[in-house]
């Protein structure tokens, strides 16, 4: 795409074509496109289930708490920074098992529109009849590639490609159909479901019977809470940062994000545990619970066997399946856009958005071809668990980097080195002191009674520091002092941020700062502290050993993904020289379009609206 200025600054030279960035036509445009991000599988088979394990409507609790404590400060933090840096394959598998069901459908005796079927032979066909799982040996290891789900693959692929390759322009108008229609389904089903009989049995063991036990009984609750919501949200996977880049400078970025994730709503949740409590009244069941109600059970057994008992059923179930394509493809989209977004801002020279989205797609279409064997499903699993992990450990790595690595050098000649890593190595040792205690050697008192001691000591020397330094400078005052050590490089965020985002509460980098990191790092170990029962009914670690699979391939995967990505974050913040590649381009091919943006041009750089700064994860 070209743009030339149509009243060019004599200080401008010509350096060739100039590049236009990408903008969403509009703010609704990014509405439509970050909610269909946001509202994707994970309302529907995710949320639903874990409302109904983690106590009914107790989950609601940790999970508010997380929505409003991780989710939205962070979506805050990813938004702003596209809009002011403009820098930003498991689940293609889920669409092309979704096309499978879809077009099974069709065929003579559709399974799951027959009489006397059970949700629970509604899945069992969905694993060896669409996911292929017959041809595994006790062993569960794969033996064969199905062709048919690698098509579908390969037609999820080909359709996201023509949807993202040709600007945001046109994938906007994809995707106020492809979150439209959606919605309006999923509307359509809970109307129809809440009229059937039985359902508000369904509807009270969704949210009404709440055991509140679980909050403490299960503390894994916490950990699920924060990840479903990063799940639900779509943070730390970089998508919400790339479609903020699209935004036009300005954009109220609180506001927008307060928006999109008020979006992320429980209407899933009620449309199936109504239809699920029909079900059960069909069969004669006492409770859900005797049901598949949780995962793949619920989204290709129990709910689509529930509809098919309607008149009419094998539409409804169609329905059903196209609604849960373009959940799911929306949010394929916004992983796309993510990878493109990164791309464009390098310093990769003749950057062409459709070659990279070829590239793109058709490399990611071959990493999910391990998720059509017929071990598949394993994979998948697998990988969803640990994934879980990743995402805690990024949203961590982001608040630290941005409350206490960004601008670190002023902080330091205000403050003196040593200052400023004793107060950091202070808060987050005693807390990993503590999390050994609690986790490690299962003492909560002996971890409390640490965390306090080591942190008391730890200030203790901070002060006694900040004392000889105020000895050595006496122009220096307490209280700028302790707002340097505390606040002023988040609060220097808050402000360079809203240069381009809009007004950001000062709550925001209270949170980013002092609140997030910490309590993700204690959600990270708390998570990894899990236990479950072997089949000899031994308490084992959950971590290395989820689902009883075997070691290798699947743990492994498991634990190499974790690994991996801690490596990347990790070694960019120790050597981020081995990044430049990804460094932002200094703009001498990229121009803003929006003309209230504009400001001078300089010989060398197009227009930049601020100061270029230090980007951060």
């Amino acid at each position: 795409m070209e743009f030339q200025p149509t009243n060019p600054s004599p200080l401008i030279e010509d350096h060739g074509p100039v590049q236009v960035r990408d903008r969403f036509s509009s703010r609704f445009a990014f509405f439509v496109a970050a909610i269909g991000s946001a509202i994707g599988f994970g309302n529907v088979w995710r949320f639903p289930s874990l409302v109904y394990e983690f106590g009914g409507g107790a989950f609601f609790l940790p999970y508010l708490l997380a929505l409003f404590l991780f989710g939205i400060p962070l979506l805050v933090l990813e938004v702003a920074q596209g809009q002011h840096y403009e820098a930003g394959a498991y689940y293609s598998m889920l669409l092309a098992w979704t096309l499978n069901a879809f077009f099974q459908s069709f065929g003579e005796g559709n399974f799951w529109a027959q009489e006397q079927v059970t949700g629970t032979e509604a899945k069992q066909y969905f694993y060896e009849n669409i996911i292929g799982t017959s041809t595994l040996g006790d062993d569960l290891l794969p033996t064969r590639v199905d062709a048919k789900n690698s098509f579908y693959s390969l037609l999820t692929w080909t359709l996201i490609y023509f949807s993202v390759a040709y600007g945001m322009e046109w994938t906007s108008r994809i995707t106020n159909f492809t979150v439209g229609l959606p919605i309006v389904l999923l509307f359509v089903f809970l109307g129809r479901s809440v009229t059937l009989e039985g359902s508000g049995d369904g509807i009270y063991e969704y949210i009404g019977d709440s055991n509140w036990s679980v909050l403490t009984e299960k503390p894994a609750v916490w950990s699920r809470a924060v990840s479903q919501i990063f799940f639900s949200l779509g943070v730390t996977f970089g998508v919400m940062t790339a479609y903020g880049s699209h935004c036009k400078k300005n954009e109220p970025a609180f506001m927008n994000s307060c928006t999109v994730a008020i979006t992320n709503s429980f209407i899933a949740g009620f449309a199936v545990f109504a239809t699920l409590g029909h079900l059960a009244l069909l069969e004669g069941h006492d409770s859900v619970s005797d049901l598949e109600y949780s995962s793949f059970g619920l989204v290709f057994g129990s709910w689509p066997v529930a509809l098919g008992t309607m008149p009419g059923g094998e539409h409804w179930i169609r329905a059903f399946f196209v609604m849960l394509f373009f959940l799911g493809i929306d949010s394929a989209f916004a992983h796309v856009e993510c990878v493109l977004t990164v791309l464009s801002d390098t310093k990769i020279e003749h950057f062409d958005k459709r070659w990279a989205s070829a590239l793109v797609s058709f490399g990611t279409f071959l990493l999910s071809l391990i998720y059509a064997t017929d071990a598949g499903l394993i994979f998948l699993d697998t990988v969803d668990y640990y994934i879980n992990f990743v995402m805690i450990f990024i949203g961590f790595l982001k608040c630290f980097v941005a409350g206490w690595i960004y601008k670190i050098e002023g902080q330091i000649e205000s403050l003196g080195a040593n200052i400023v890593f004793a107060y950091m190595t202070t808060t987050f040792v005693s807390l990993l002191l503590a999390c050994v205690c609690w986790f490690g050697l299962g003492e909560l008192a002996l971890g409390f009674a640490g965390l306090v001691l080591f942190y008391t000591i730890g200030m203790l020397f901070v002060f006694n520091l900040m004392r000889e330094r105020k000895g050595a400078n006496p122009d220096l005052k307490w209280k700028d002092m302790c707002y340097d050590l505390y606040m002023k490089n988040v609060m220097d965020l808050r402000s360079d941020l809203s240069r381009s985002a809009g007004y950001l509460p000062v709550i925001w980098a209270v949170l980013i700062k002092h609140v997030i990191p910490p309590v993700l790092l204690v959600l990270f170990f708390l998570g990894a502290d899990a236990t479950t029962s072997d089949a000899d009914g031994n308490e084992v670690k959950v971590f290395g050993r989820y689902g009883g699979y075997p070691t290798q391939p699947y743990q492994v995967l498991g634990v190499l993904t974790v690994v991996f990505v801690s490596f990347l974050f990790g070694s960019s913040l120790v050597f981020p020289q081995w990044y430049d590649v990804l460094q932002k381009s200094d703009g001498s091919n990229a121009i803003d379009p929006t003309p209230a943006n504009a400001v001078e041009m300089k010989s060398t750089k197009a227009n930049n609206d601020v100061e270029d700064e230090p980007a951060i994860i």
